[in-house]
């Protein structure tokens, strides 16, 4: 049966990728992004390829504007039966007393505040018809804090945390919640993180096959699909040559 997909942060890296997939699956898309022209670029590209796609140009900061364009989605796209909260991003790795207050900020206004918003907008819907499925993209660094990774890892231990409780929540309905945890995975995630340090952000990569955005696509379109009543909960996905956060084998 194909299902209305909504992805946030769908411009590029996993969002984009799990763009790719459930078109490539035969769902309709609801992309949310910041860069109206990247997204308009995306739906050509989808639906050339036969998948029906509508776009939103928002910040999932702005609570306001995803208002304003959740309540004004035409009456067939209103049935959302997979929210996948994917907007996220790291910024800076410093010592957390040396931190960037406005870096602290981005951070915990997308990857928290951000998910709420879109998961209060979208849920309600959800549990009403008793059918759906919210995916948010957590990550590895939730598990435990690493060296300069403090506030992005706080509010990725938070996306678990929501994950867990909403998962309690809806436990009488059919809706279902996973939380994945990508560990290492190449996209533009390390150069945001730098501030654009192209040069950098290599460096995170070298000497290791990681992950790709595609390999975290796959995983969700999985649990999307899956039998009614299997619950995929959470998923921690690594590379092959990484363990956890500190133990990562590098060819030298």
């Amino acid at each position: 049966m194909k299902k209305i997909v909504l992805i946030t942060g769908a411009t590029s890296g996993i969002g984009l990728a799990c763009a790719e997939k459930f078109a490539a699956n035969g769902d309709k898309l609801i992309l949310t992004g910041r860069n109206e022209h990247r997204l308009a670029e995306i739906r050509k590209n989808l639906t050339e390829k036969g998948c029906e796609v509508f776009t939103l140009a928002f910040d999932v900061r702005d609570r306001e504007k995803a208002k304003k364009f959740m309540s004004g989605l035409p009456d067939d796209w209103r049935e959302i039966d997979v929210l996948v909260n994917n907007a996220g991003l790291a910024l800076g790795l410093e010592a957390e007393y040396q931190g960037s207050f406005d870096d602290w900020e981005t951070m915990i206004d997308t990857n928290i505040k951000g998910l709420l918003t879109m998961t209060r907008f979208v849920v309600p819907g959800m549990v009403e018809r008793n059918r759906g499925h919210i995916i948010n993209v957590g990550s590895l660094a939730g598990d435990a804090a690493y060296a300069g990774g403090n506030v992005y890892c706080a509010t990725k231990a938070a996306v678990k945390a929501l994950s867990d409780g909403l998962r309690i929540d809806v436990a009488n309905t059919a809706v279902r919640v996973t939380n994945l945890k990508p560990g290492l995975v190449e996209t533009n995630f390390s150069n945001t993180r730098f501030h654009g340090d192209t040069e950098r952000a290599a460096k995170v990569y070298e000497g290791v096959k990681p992950l790709t955005a595609d390999d975290i696509a796959d995983v969700a379109v999985y649990a999307a699909n899956a039998p009614a009543h299997v619950q995929i909960a959470e998923v921690l996905i690594l590379a092959t040559h990484q363990a956890n956060s500190f133990v990562l084998a590098r060819n030298s």
